[in-house]
């Protein structure tokens, strides 16, 4: 057994993980991360590529000693950032969504920081010896050659849709399936729909900067006529302005806050339909290994129910984590789902008495200056 995969008390807070600055080396990006040690002052401070993430990820899928491992909803990790594919808008928004906006990769390092916080505040996942490790010991691990573990992503899994539509034994699980699948559709296409209206948002704030550089160009102050023509068009520059600022400010509260709620919550539903499906693929072996009980020969017999006790055992098992990470997930998504909406509402109310008060500003001035 891999000595990392040990179980061993997390000796920082999960709440003190932040991840405080990142560096970018080519398609590389280190991340520094910080967090506070349990009853001590000292603070910790450790430098992470992507490649280490992944390698801790893979340590969660492989521990071998933890029973219903494979009942578990793993926290989802983003999906590995290129620098270069930035370049590239579409290539990098289909790749990252919301992860690739942001300015200095900020929506991304949250989602990596949010990422780290729910692996270090599981049950299961806090226990494992790597994490630990990953967030304490200053050389990087990520080098070291990762094992695969006993899970499989869904996209690789051998007759996928065949077993995704298998009946569940139970009917619970059997719901969930099916309510699984509609919430992971409605949260990718409201994920969609508001990575839209940011890219809206920009372009309109875009625009407005044209707008407001061309109005520039429009002051002169060759004669009198021209001058208070000049003034009006300053003065419609310097509103034109505000409002680009207000679109950005607007673009910012809507990927920091309500955009980056949605874009966890649906790799959080990916996430418990691999564990629904792992489960399901565990059932299948299960009444696989019944069957051929059923019709193997007397002295075969006594082996093949051995092997049915296990696999019921690993089955029971399997199924008591999954209904217990469901309860949790479902508690903890409302949760952050909520904290990220209130947020949404506070930055936007907060930017909208800001631009009200401003546009007030502009009106008084604009009045002032018709009125010489």
């Amino acid at each position: 057994m891999d000595s990392s995969n040990a179980e061993a008390e997390l000796s920082v807070t999960a709440s003190s993980i932040r991840i405080t600055d990142v560096t970018k080396d080519g398609d590389i990006l280190t991340f520094a991360i910080t967090s506070q040690k349990f009853y001590s002052s000292g603070g910790v401070c450790v430098f992470r590529t992507y490649e280490d993430f992944d390698w801790l990820q893979q340590n969660f899928f492989s521990q071998e000693n933890v029973p219903g491992l494979q009942g578990v909803i793993f926290p989802p990790l983003p999906p590995k950032a290129l620098p270069s594919l930035l370049n590239t808008a579409s290539k990098s928004l289909k790749q990252l969504g919301f992860l690739a906006l942001g300015h200095d990769w900020q929506s991304y390092c949250k989602a990596l920081e949010f990422y780290l916080q729910q692996v270090a505040t599981h049950p299961i996942l806090s226990k494992c010896k790597a994490l630990d490790s990953f967030l304490t010991k200053s050389e990087s691990p990520g080098k070291q050659r990762g094992r695969k573990g006993i899970l499989n992503r869904l996209s690789q899994a051998v007759e996928g849709i065949r077993k995704e539509s298998h009946r569940d034994v139970d009917d619970f699980f059997q719901k969930e399936r099916h309510k699984n699948t509609n919430r992971a559709a409605l949260s990718k296409v409201a994920t969609e729909k508001i990575l839209d209206v940011v890219l809206t948002e920009q372009k309109l704030s875009l625009a407005c900067g044209h707008f407001s550089t061309c109005l520039h160009l429009c002051v002169n102050q060759d004669d009198e006529a021209a001058v208070a023509f000049s003034k009006i068009c300053l003065k419609l520059s310097d509103i034109v302005e505000a409002v680009m600022r207000n679109f950005e400010k607007v673009a910012n509260n809507n990927i920091s806050t309500l955009g980056l709620g949605l874009d966890l919550e649906a790799r959080y539903e990916e996430a418990e339909k691999e564990m629904l499906f792992r489960r399901t693929c565990k059932l299948i072996e299960l009444e696989t290994v019944k069957k051929n009980t059923e019709k193997a020969k007397a002295n075969k017999r006594d082996a093949m129910e051995e092997v049915q006790k296990a696999t019921e055992k690993e089955f029971s098992l399997i199924s008591s984590v999954a209904k217990q990470e469901i309860e949790r997930f479902h508690s903890s998504r409302v949760t952050v789902l909520r904290s990220f909406l209130v947020g949404w509402c506070e930055k936007q109310l907060d930017t909208a008495k800001e631009c009200a008060k401003l546009y007030s500003q502009y009106l008084d001035a604009c009045k002032n200056l018709f009125s010489e």
